[in-house]
């Protein structure tokens, strides 16, 4: 997808979900534009002495119903255009929960497989050092995401300390448990999706053992919904990173899979007893035959528009769990609801991340710090009270479940742009006798 059509795509969704719901035209106008975005260069002196620009963004969508939130990749395919779009989403995403937050989002354009661990430090505290006037703990507050992790999140709420002379824990979220991170936070995004499934399987009356699961992407969202789910009894026949993918139609075991692929890197079918760990026979597999596989449930897990118009038609699972944000693009949405393919849409699929985020946040505004057990409570109890909000409204509009999403997200926006007044309150004034 060429740069300007992400951005395009994404506000395609407002529009349709706009058609479906009586709301104020300035609530949608607000919506289109992102507030501010900003473009920086960061020096970073390599280990070799010499010098290398980086190019990093930040980006705040709406901040409306509050402080925009929302991640920081390092990816070398990062654009501005990118970053608009998912700070658009998390602005809706954080609207679906019912969070009081707006949407930002930051990236940088690198390859950090290609940094030293040094290399990488001196990257983030550069980042920040760039953007520091333009995050704050009122103002917009940063989390990990796509090739960042709590590590870079700690360097980077130190830096931002360092720089505004005071401890400022909650200017950055995903951070080390020791460094105020809140427990729950690693897997909360897998476990956001994870309660989506649950509230199907008995929506459906699915027997566990008889649903078959494939998901694309295995890093840390993939890896926790695969265990979560491995635990229940659901067959996980086909998993895969960015090297290629694996599939066993008797199934994976994933806990093996999982030691092994943290340990050597490598994505291989295997059994492990003690520590003695066997190949499995498995066929190996690509990222796109992954994704058109006879399974139950497929579970995007990796990066954008990976199930698009040209292979929308050939999908044959009939529920698909978006953990990865925007993985499906608008042309391939009509393609699968035609289809009768369920879609659980990514603002609500993984919106547990950003709603343990708001935990942290709170907490460390807080200086009290919830026990593992709240922070799942507490995270079950909104995924459940949102995926039954939106699942009613699809059901009641015969529409797919995104748009049912996005409408849930308008009604919620809405009421704030209301609450300051629209042109409708204005022009009564006016004419009033």
């Amino acid at each position: 997808m060429s740069i300007g059509e992400i951005y395009k795509n994404a506000l395609s969704r407002l529009d349709k979900a706009a058609a479906h719901a009586s709301i104020d035209g300035e609530a949608i106008a607000k919506l289109k534009t992102p507030k501010a975005c900003l473009e920086v260069s960061i020096p970073v002196r390599m280990d070799n002495g010499s010098l290398k620009i980086f190019t990093g963004y930040r980006v705040h969508h709406n901040d409306l119903r509050g402080p925009t939130k929302g991640g920081i990749r390092f990816h070398p395919e990062v654009s501005l255009d990118e970053v608009k779009s998912l700070a658009f989403w998390m602005t809706i995403k954080c609207a679906v929960v019912g969070i009081p937050f707006g949407g930002g989002k930051g990236g940088v354009i690198v390859d950090p497989k290609e940094l030293s661990r040094m290399e990488l430090e001196r990257l983030s505290r550069g980042y920040v050092q760039q953007i520091a006037s333009f995050v704050g703990p009122d103002t917009d507050i940063p989390a990990p995401d796509v090739y960042t992790n709590a590590m870079i999140m700690g360097w980077m709420m130190d830096e931002y300390s360092k720089i505004v002379r005071r401890l400022s824990p909650a200017v950055i979220t995903g951070k080390p448990i020791s460094l105020g991170g809140s427990q729950g936070r690693e897997d909360a995004t897998s476990r956001g999706g994870y309660h989506c499934i649950k509230e199907l399987e008995k929506k459906k009356n699915w027997n566990p053992k008889n649903i078959r699961v494939a998901i694309q992407g295995f890093g840390n969202a993939g890896q926790f919904i695969a265990e979560m789910l491995f635990k229940d009894g659901y067959q996980i026949v086909a998993l895969s990173d960015s090297k290629g993918g694996i599939y066993r139609p008797e199934g994976l075991d994933i806990p093996s899979v999982i030691h092994v692929k943290n340990k050597s890197r490598e994505l291989q079918a295997v059994y492990c007893e003690g520590s003695v760990c066997q190949l499995v026979d498995a066929k190996k597999i690509s990222n796109a035959e992954l994704l058109e596989l006879d399974v139950d449930i497929l579970i995007p897990a990796a990066l954008e528009n990976q199930i698009t118009e040209k292979n929308a038609a050939k999908i044959k699972a009939k529920v698909i769990l978006e953990l990865a944000n925007g993985p499906t693009t608008d042309k391939a949405d009509d393609i699968l609801h035609k289809n009768g393919v369920l879609v659980v849409p990514d603002i609500l699929a993984n919106a547990g991340g950003v709603t343990v985020s708001y935990f942290e946040w709170v907490q460390n505004k807080s200086g009290y710090y919830w026990d593992l057990a709240t922070v799942h409570q507490r995270l079950q109890e909104i995924m459940l009270r949102e995926f039954a909000n939106v699942y009613a409204l699809m059901e009641k509009h015969h529409i797919d479940m995104r748009t049912a999403a996005y409408i849930h997200a308008l009604n919620r926006h809405a009421e704030a742009v209301m609450a300051l007044g629209t042109q409708h309150y204005f022009a009564e004034a006016v004419t009033a006798p």
